[in-house]
């Protein structure tokens, strides 16, 4: 499927943002937005977005936006995704943007009724995979090993496949992205504004200060995540097809790893840990990417 895409809004995020020096979430959410354009109503809870965005009266977002309680960024963009409707304001949608503890954790159940009903709503998850705004604590989107400040030692549980879950709901629409991959990121986004129902990224979103490594990192770490199988970018449409988007270079992952700060502690056979569920998991997506091609033959 070919997606034209359209006009570039630049200024949907304005200068004077409160984000720290290499933010990779407000890039994220800048990336989304040049391609939703000003007929948006966009959703935002406590958190590093709610921040990043200002605080009341000022904001940097140049469109309405509703702050929502922490746990239902999901229900709040289906209660205005459903008003629109009734009012019969189909040019305009609504986008949810929620971190990895608000969608992995708090938000998971809120998240889960939403996408089985269906709702007509655009779901961003900004994952930097802890909860950054509040001290950087380990969250179940906090990968193997890795340093926060509640795992001083290191996480000893893995990743939740939040992609997975997703799937099982059998919602329309579920991608992952990433700033390293804005052509990528920017066409996925053109193309959920046309299906209805229940859209959601997975959106990696590398935080400097949490991930304990320099500011301008954040697009090479980007995509060093996807080109060492960390987190490979793909789609899957009605929980059943599967897309691969980008066919990665396999790097090892220690490439990715030692870039940053939070894995410094990493001994040899942890760094082997994450090779080997890396593998695990591209041998596993790429076994369900064939079987979509089989199935639709």
């Amino acid at each position: 499927m070919i997606i034209d895409l359209p006009e570039e809004h630049p200024n949907l995020i304005r200068p004077g943002h409160s984000a720290c020096a290499g933010c990779g979430l407000v890039v994220a959410m800048k990336l989304v937005l040049q391609v939703m354009g000003p007929r948006t109503i966009t959703v935002i809870v406590p958190s590093c977005e709610g921040s990043t965005s200002g605080v009341y009266p000022n904001t940097c977002l140049a469109m309405p936006s509703f702050h929502s309680a922490f746990e239902i960024a999901a229900p709040t963009a289906a209660g205005i995704a459903n008003a629109l409707k009734i009012l019969g304001k189909t040019d305009i949608q609504a986008v949810a943007f929620a971190g990895d503890g608000g969608t992995f954790d708090i938000g998971l159940a809120a998240l889960s009724g939403v996408t089985m009903n269906n709702d007509d709503i655009i779901y961003v998850c900004l994952d930097n995979e802890a909860y950054m705004n509040t001290g950087i604590q380990v969250s179940s989107a906090t990968p193997s090993f890795a340093w926060t400040g509640t795992t001083p030692k290191g996480n000893p549980r893995r990743k939740k496949h939040i992609m997975d879950i997703m799937a099982a709901h059998y919602n329309p629409y579920s991608a992952t992205a990433t700033i390293g991959f804005p052509h990528d990121l920017r066409r996925k986004i053109a193309k959920v504004k046309g299906i209805r129902g229940t859209k959601f990224i997975h959106m990696l979103v590398p935080c400097p200060t949490g991930w304990r490594m320099a500011s301008d990192l954040s697009p090479d770490v980007s995509r060093l995540a996807v080109e060492t199988n960390i987190f490979p970018l793909y789609e899957v449409e009605d929980g059943v097809r599967y897309t691969i988007n980008h066919e990665p270079l396999k790097l090892p992952v220690e490439e990715y790893l030692l870039k940053q700060g939070r894995f410094k502690h990493l001994k040899k056979e942890e760094i082997q840990r994450i090779q080997k569920d890396a593998d695990d998991e591209w041998n596993k997506l790429q076994y369900k990417a064939h079987r979509s091609m089989v199935d639709s033959a």
